[in-house]
């Protein structure tokens, strides 16, 4: 014998169950921040403890926080910081390690395809990949936020592979 509410209970339970199933993900969001790493020449170890190899991009020269570079892009469905945009992240971690009164807030971004909840994830991996770096690379923990904004503030309107490259991102703001 059935009741009323049993009638009610089963379509809701498989309503859940339908979602749940729907939502899995094909990359796994809450894995640590893969690098990418390509063979090189032989580095030379560096002095210090954490063994990163610091690179002077200024020639000497004090870095004016204005004229950096702010934008890192990413592939399709990634969050590794690829080399290309290493000498960007190693600037902006340097004008923070030079004036710990500076903040800069990550903001991650991604392309149109996917769900909302996807894309925030996915955002907030990319601006937590990069602000694992700088602080890899001597920017203070406190001086850094990652934020994500999915899919909801695109750089370029398009619907075609050019801007969607162009809005998987993370843009560098200073606070």
């Amino acid at each position: 014998m059935t009741t009323k509410s049993s009638l009610i209970l089963l379509p809701v339970a498989l309503a859940v169950a339908g979602f749940l199933g729907g939502c899995a993900s094909p990359v796994k969001l809450d894995a640590p921040a893969p690098v990418e790493s390509r063979p090189t020449a032989p580095a030379v170890p560096a002095p210090s403890q954490s063994g990163i190899t610091p690179v002077d991009t200024t020639n000497g020269q004090p870095i004016a926080a204005a004229n950096l570079d702010r934008v890192i892009y990413f592939d399709f469905d990634s969050y590794v910081v690829k080399d290309e945009y290493r000498a960007i992240v190693e600037a902006n971690a340097a004008v923070l390690k030079g004036d710990k009164a500076k903040k800069e807030v990550a903001e991650g971004h991604t392309d149109e395809r996917g769900g909302s909840e996807y894309n925030l994830a996915l955002g907030q991996k990319r601006a937590e990949a990069v602000v694992k770096q700088m602080v890899l690379l001597g920017a203070a923990d406190g001086q850094l936020e990652a934020v994500s904004y999915g899919k909801e503030r695109p750089a370029a309107p398009g619907h075609d592979e050019d801007s969607w490259a162009q809005n998987r991102r993370v843009e560098l703001r200073s606070e």
